[in-house]
């Protein structure tokens, strides 16, 4: 293998890891927070940091997934030698190889994700619309995550560079299956 080739896998392999650590550390934010919540709820705890930083870690967190599973998609569409330049095609690719079950649950989430960049001020009741759309898309976002592993390491021969989150994640994915 050559060099540049061998530096392309060792990538993807990192950003897998990448991934693994999103997945972890989102779950680490869902798990602080009582689903769903409720504009009444967040109304009458607006002044509590704790929710509102478990929140907008939730936010983040989900966004930041996305984005590097992405990131990671299109690298490994390369690796495949697919055409990686429209991000569109890579997302048809991997719906062919069954990383996603459609193309607009895809999208659905980047919308979502787009979302969370905005500010809702104080109608808490979209404000808990938003976060219980992103909680309960969470689990279809795993399990693209699961299948992209899958890809990766069937088709690629290659998986994350280092075991650090791996263990935990495999549990976190494989309970998104059950959902």
């Amino acid at each position: 293998m050559n060099t540049l080739l061998e530096e392309s896998h060792r990538h993807l392999g990192e950003l897998l890891t990448a991934v693994e650590r999103c997945i972890y550390f989102l779950e680490g934010a869902r798990s602080r927070i009582t689903w769903p919540v409720t504009g009444d709820e967040l109304a009458a705890r607006n002044k509590d940091i704790d929710l509102f930083t478990n929140l907008s870690a939730v936010n983040e967190r989900f966004a930041k997934l996305q984005d590097t599973l992405g990131t990671a998609m299109r690298h490994a569409a390369l690796l495949a030698g697919e055409p990686s330049e429209n991000f569109l095609r890579v997302l048809g690719f991997f719906e062919k190889n069954r990383v996603l079950k459609s193309v607009k649950d895809w999208q659905s989430m980047r919308a979502l994700r787009n979302l969370a960049a905005h500010e809702y001020g104080t109608n808490y009741a979209k404000t808990a619309d938003h976060f219980n759309a992103v909680n309960s898309s969470t689990p279809t976002l795993y399990q693209m995550a699961a299948h992209f592993f899958r890809f990766c390491s069937d088709n690629l021969d290659i998986t994350a560079s280092s075991p650090d989150f791996s263990k935990e994640v495999e549990i976190i994915l494989r309970a998104s299956f059950d959902r």
